[in-house]
């Protein structure tokens, strides 16, 4: 019986779970969408059309490689524009990732990166949901450690944080 209450999930399903319990607290509405890569790609080629930006000149793939790395690394369009470099090609970038999310947010819909960064800003900025979720879990285990990236390390440190009972699960020759 005491294994019901365990959660075996991916750090994406985890999140989503998290968010659909309490989401409202960052302005969306708890049926929100999780955009899958073709609906990223259409947004983003709306964002470019928009923008008047050149296929050619700012590809939609590398405009949602960009967006994502900089996702994962937890930087707003701004901090990601202050961190590349305030150059004519970085604004355009800027300028994309600032629609999409403004995008994003009109539809009530989150990418699969936002389930993690939407997960964080809901912990850290609203302590008593970080509370509920430290006093639920007493143990944290992660599997193939060697490939989280910032954002799951970050949500990692502040699920485990309270009790601090982590373990972590990596294989050698998986590291880079």
């Amino acid at each position: 019986e005491a294994a019901e209450e365990a959660w075996v999930s991916t750090f994406h399903s985890c999140c989503a779970r998290i968010l659909r319990r309490d989401i409202e607290k960052l302005g969306y509405k708890r049926e929100f969408a999780i955009y899958d890569e073709d609906d990223r790609m259409t947004v983003i080629k709306g964002v470019a059309k928009s923008l008047e930006l050149s296929d050619k000149e700012y590809p939609p793939k590398v405009i949602k490689a960009t967006i994502s790395d900089a996702k994962n690394r937890m930087l707003t369009p701004k901090e990601w524009l202050k961190d590349a470099g305030d150059n004519f090609r970085n604004r355009k970038f800027y300028e994309a990732y600032d629609l999409y999310e403004t995008t994003l947010k009109g539809n009530n819909a989150l990418d699969f990166d936002d389930l993690l960064i939407k997960t964080l800003e809901l912990l850290i900025e609203h302590p008593p949901v970080l509370e509920y979720y430290q006093n639920r879990f007493d143990y944290v285990l992660v599997d193939e450690y060697q490939d989280t990236n910032f954002a799951q390390y970050q949500f990692v440190r502040l699920m485990a944080g309270k009790k601090r009972n982590l373990c972590v699960v990596g294989d050698d020759d998986q590291s880079i």
